[in-house]
């Protein structure tokens, strides 16, 4: 599918009245190469009007090593065949790949009256929320964006913001090879842990656990 065909749909819901603040429109996208998805979001927040309503992409990757716009060298891998991407977002490098949920948020901040941060806050809480739901007890921690269990990064996020609205999101690590986070330093931290929920006993499969993500960021959304 090509980036084009990805946005096309959003951008003819996208033509509602400005004065009102539509609900998150939930898609589903599956398996989707990274390159096509990332330029889908950048034309998508650049088409944007004021009255397009927000939209949460819940995909997976194909495997495919990902780095912020700060990313430095001395974190990517030091020999793979998987490759990597220099991306728009914030953050350092991390691996995304089949077995892995992934929720991008293109959210227009201004008129949700959010913050970079306040959203960040919102998309860790969701995470939060939707793991404390499968019996998964999670948390942040001060200074590295992110979730953790037991110490343990289960989830990672990376945000751009452009014309007021943010794209690329949050991954969560749910039944996937987690080997390909061994030879990087994942999220510029060296020897940093990584897990997923099937190490915490959830049986819950990626799709379903995407979808739950995306349903709760919605909510939050719309709570504010």
């Amino acid at each position: 599918m090509k980036a084009e065909e990805l946005v096309s749909a959003g951008m003819q819901r996208g033509r509602a009245s400005a004065s009102a603040r539509p609900a998150p429109l939930i898609r589903r996208l599956g398996v989707t190469d990274y390159a096509t998805s990332w330029e889908a979001m950048r034309r998508f927040t650049a088409e944007r009007g004021a009255g397009t309503p927000d939209e949460l992409w819940v995909l997976e990757h194909p495997p495919v090593y990902t780095s912020g716009i700060a990313g430095r060298s001395e974190h990517f891998p030091r020999t793979s065949s998987i490759p990597l991407v220099r991306a728009d977002r914030g953050g350092q490098i991390t691996y995304h790949g089949p077995g892995q949920a992934i929720v991008y948020t293109l959210v227009d901040l201004e008129r949700r009256r959010l913050t970079v941060r306040g959203m960040v806050v919102l998309i860790e809480q969701a995470v939060i929320e939707t793991l404390a739901q499968c019996g998964v007890s999670a948390e942040t921690k001060t200074g590295a964006p992110g979730v953790y269990v037991e110490g343990a990064k289960i989830a990672a996020l990376g945000l751009r913001v452009r014309r007021g609205g943010c794209y690329h999101g949050v991954a969560l690590n749910v039944d996937m090879d987690l080997a390909p986070f061994s030879d990087i330093d994942p999220c510029g931290y060296p020897g940093l842990a990584v897990t997923q929920t099937s190490a915490h006993g959830v049986a819950a499969g990626v799709q379903e656990l995407g979808e739950a993500l995306a349903r709760r960021i919605a909510q939050l959304l719309e709570v504010r």
